[in-house]
């Protein structure tokens, strides 16, 4: 079958043979996939065999966002060939050790960008827009100020370059022609049309197809079964037949659900499974990591869980049954349920909404996420991570530039040290019984995946979560912040880092996370006594109130709210500006009255100035409604350090 010939076939149904041969050398090939999910290994595998027996096609350029492979021989690691391959574009890279060694030793060029942003470029591409503006990658080693994405020497033509619009510095990521983009589907019928019903995720079929179509490419689509001829379901298609130009129907060994699962129907949102089973972890090193950030957890926010350590939070928050309070989501487009792990990783149990990568990227990018845990590999004196390159091993930034930017909150979890590293608990005490033998903490990172000083400079609170010790990311540099009961700051933390960070009064962790039984979690993120939620900084005149989680169901708690608030004014003394936090706050519309009465009360006869935030728009309108009701300017904000700001104070929590 030539080229032309497949486009004109009515009955789009061909073999993976016929398939491979569409592409031509040279072409630009994307392929779809997230580890195992979507990932069309029955097309790769036929491109591979057809290289292999006639020596063709040669000199392709691979895109793809995230990794299609299994770390060893699956997905476009079969494609490893530098006849094969000239030029490899892609977001995450690890799962693809063949592929990435070749980028590493120069054989092939080779770029690292977002995979967020290269989600994003088929949309630019399909529309033929001139390429992707984004603040994603700013001062990382994707800024051309930097190494502009490029893996090695060979690789010379700029994909990325700095602009400036209306005063502020973008990234313009250059658009190129797509001449094949390989998807993956469930069904299809003899039009082509493609529904993805057993799918795990829906990744960027859609917009990957559109780009090498508007392109003057092709699109091949692997799928698993066919229908009769116009039986689907309009509203069940993700990729219309218009799309399409081919079908090939995959042996089942090779279009499996994910690497590690053959099919289940959990993974793909057709049922649900009980979750009270999760078998808690251990008291070990990464137990104590996941309940130290299991105490940042956004009540009723948006939460991204990367891989490794971070997986762990899941584990602790469904011990700890706070997983109802929370919106757990993954990249490639999971919105609730809970996120899987290794080469289930990108899909997930129970999951409230599968959408596109794309889309998901565009939520996170704009500030979606309330919380992002990430995996620490590699920091510096400046607060810089890497997770993206160690000399001979590329592990691709993926994801993590896009989430680590954009998350109002960010934390990153694993241990101080790598390698070798045990240690004890035992009597709500530390003990550090073998150092590991690599240092985490460096002078200087070898690849920049994280800003330190671009999250300064945009107020982003960013810790970082160990088994012995707390670290943040202040506004003069990393800082000490807290230290594990049993760990000596001198031996166990300052000489078994490459520099020395702030020092000043670092405070002892939460007992808590370091005894066996459950730390009562929920408790501590509700129940927070009065008291506790109010404090006051005297130098700055400032009271802050933490209302996060707080319910006011009756008369009697907007009493109480009135005896502690105005009995702290009392022992100030004089008027304070004053900051509320107004997350997950509730309160009953019976006494919604009393409550907007009791603000204006305190406003007038305590307050300087007064700000309120919240991630709530709903709950920003029923404040900028109250507020205005009694004629009291409704100083409300989206996030912390905008409310800080009106009151002309830095934010320090």
């Amino acid at each position: 079958m030539s080229r032309s010939e497949g486009t004109a076939m009515k009955d789009k149904i061909v073999s993976p043979e016929e398939a491979a041969a569409i592409i031509r050398d040279g072409d630009t090939v994307c392929v779809s996939g997230f580890v195992g999910s979507g990932t069309p290994d029955e097309l790769i595998i036929a491109i591979q065999k057809r290289f292999e027996q006639s020596g063709t096609p040669r000199g392709l350029t691979l895109v793809f966002a995230a990794a299609p492979g299994d770390g060893g021989e699956k997905g476009l690691n079969r494609l490893a060939d530098p006849k094969l391959v000239k030029r490899a574009v892609g977001g995450h890279w690890s799962l693809l050790p063949k592929l990435g060694a070749l980028a590493l030793q120069g054989k092939i060029e080779a770029y690292n960008l977002p995979l967020g942003v290269i989600s994003q470029l088929y949309r630019d591409i399909a529309a033929r827009r001139a390429g992707a503006l984004s603040r994603v990658g700013l001062r990382t080693f994707v800024d051309p100020r930097l190494e502009g994405g490029k893996l090695n020497d060979r690789t010379t033509e700029d994909l990325v370059k700095v602009i400036e619009v209306e005063g502020k510095e973008w990234l313009f990521y250059k658009a190129f022609p797509i001449n094949v983009t390989l998807i993956r589907g469930t069904t299809a019928d003899p039009a082509g049309n493609i529904t993805m019903e057993r799918e795990a995720l829906t990744l960027d079929t859609l917009p990957a197809a559109m780009a090498a179509k508007n392109s003057r490419g092709f699109v091949i689509a692997q799928v698993e079964r066919l229908a009769a001829e116009e039986s689907l379901d309009p509203r069940q298609v993700h990729i219309p037949g218009v799309l399409v130009d081919c079908v090939v129907v995959a042996k089942p060994e090779n279009h499996m659900q994910t690497y590690a699962t053959p099919y289940s129907a959990a993974l793909a949102g057709k049922m649900r499974v009980p979750l009270d089973r999760i078998e808690p972890l251990p008291l070990d090193e990464r137990k104590v990591i996941a309940r130290r950030a299991a105490l940042e957890l956004p009540l009723g926010g948006v939460v991204n869980l990367g891989i490794g350590m971070p997986e762990g939070v899941a584990a602790v928050a469904s011990e700890e049954r706070v997983l109802r309070y929370l919106t757990l989501t993954a990249e490639p487009g999971i919105v609730g349920g809970v996120p899987q792990s290794g080469l289930d990783f990108g899909a997930a149990l129970n999951p409230q909404a599968i959408i596109q990568q794309n889309q998901q990227f565009d939520f996170y990018d704009g500030g979606g996420l309330d919380l992002a845990c990430l995996g620490l590999a590699q920091a510096d004196e400046a607060g810089n991570v890497n997770v993206s390159k160690f000399g001979p091993r590329l592990a691709g930034a993926g994801g993590f530039i896009n989430i680590s930017q954009n998350a109002r909150k960010l934390i990153f979890a694993g241990t101080f040290t790598a390698g070798g590293l045990k240690i004890a608990i035992a009597d709500g005490k530390v003990r550090i019984e073998k150092e590991g033998r690599a240092k985490k903490f460096n002078r200087k990172v070898e690849q920049v995946t994280f800003s330190g000083d671009y999250a300064a400079e945009i107020g982003q609170p960013v810790f970082f979560v160990t088994e012995r010790c707390v670290l943040k990311r202040t506004a003069e540099g990393l800082e000490l912040t807290e230290v594990a009961p049993g760990i000596d700051v001198d031996r166990d933390i300052l000489a078994q880092m490459e520099f020395k960070p702030i020092v000043k009064s670092p405070k002892p962790m939460d007992a808590r996370i370091f005894r066996e039984e459950p730390m009562a979690l929920e408790q501590i993120l509700l129940g927070l006594s009065l008291q506790d939620r109010i404090s006051y900084d005297p130098l700055r005149n400032i009271m802050f109130i933490n209302w996060e989680g707080f319910k006011v169901r009756t008369a009697e708690d907007v009493e109480l709210v009135r005896r502690e608030v105005e009995g702290r004014c009392r022992m100030i003394g004089r008027r304070v500006a004053f900051i509320a936090n107004y997350d997950s706050f509730y309160i009953d519309p019976m006494v919604s009255d009393a409550w907007f009465s009791l603000i204006t009360y305190l406003e007038n006869r305590y307050y300087t100035k007064a700000s309120r935030y919240t991630t709530s728009a709903f709950m920003r309108l029923k404040l900028g409604a109250g507020l205005a009701e009694r004629t009291l300017a409704p100083h409300i904000f989206e996030t912390a350090p905008e409310a800080h700001a009106f009151t002309g104070a830095r934010e320090e929590a």
